[in-house]
C-alpha cells in the first residue's frame, strides 16, 4: 500500500554550475530533488514563506551534499531524507540503492537479490523510476544485466554523467 505524498513545506532552488535543481523538504527531511528542467516555470513557486530555522539547515546540507556529488566527490554528511511517500517495497529497494558503492554499479536483479525478491527485477526497475530523491538514493547506480544504462527519471545524460563523475565507464 502507498503511503501518501509527504506534504512539502517547503521548495527551494539550489543553482549549481549545471542548472538549478529544486530541493523539496517535508517536515521530517528532504523529501523530493528534481534535475533542471522548466526553470521558469518552477521558479514562480519556489519562493514560499522563510523556512524555519531547521529547513535552512537541511537545505544547506543538501545544496552542499549535491555540489559535491556533481562534481564527483563522497558524501560525507547527506541532508536527512523523507522517502515516506513510497510503498514499503519502494522503500526496501531505496535504502538498498543508498548501499551501492559510490564507483559501483549493480544491475536491476542484484538489487532485487538484495531485498530477498528475485524475481522483481521489473518492480524494483519501477522502484527506481518512482525514486523522489535520485541524486541520494543512486537509482544511476543501477544498470541493466548486459551492463547497458537502462532507465533513468533525470534521463539518460544526467545518468551518464552521475556515472562518469564517480569514475564509472559508461558507454554513449
Amino acid at each position: 500500500m502507498k503511503n501518501d505524498m509527504p506534504t512539502p513545506t517547503h521548495t527551494i532552488p539550489i543553482p549549481t554550475p549545471d542548472g538549478e535543481f529544486t530541493a523539496r523538504y517535508s517536515s521530517q527531511g528532504l523529501c523530493a530533488l528534481e534535475f533542471p528542467s522548466g526553470m521558469k516555470q518552477r521558479r514562480k513557486e519556489a519562493v514560499t514563506a522563510r523556512p524555519a530555522a531547521q529547513v535552512l539547515q537541511w537545505h544547506a546540507a543538501t545544496s552542499k551534499s549535491l555540489r559535491l556529488t556533481l562534481a564527483g566527490r563522497p558524501l560525507k554528511a547527506p541532508p536527512p531524507i523523507d522517502l515516506s511517500s513510497g510503498t514499503e517495497f519502494q522503500q526496501r529497494v531505496w535504502q538498498t540503492l543508498r548501499k551501492i558503492p559510490r564507483g559501483r554499479t549493480w544491475s536491476y536483479a542484484q538489487v532485487a537479490q538484495a531485498i530477498g525478491n528475485p524475481k522483481a527485477v521489473r518492480a524494483v526497475g519501477g522502484a527506481c523510476g518512482a525514486n523522489p530523491i535520485p541524486v541520494f538514493v543512486p537509482c544511476h547506480r543501477v544498470v541493466a544485466a548486459n551492463s547497458g544504462l537502462g532507465g533513468f527519471s533525470g534521463g539518460l545524460n544526467w545518468k551518464r554523467a552521475l556515472l562518469r563523475r564517480e569514475g564509472v565507464t559508461v558507454p554513449d
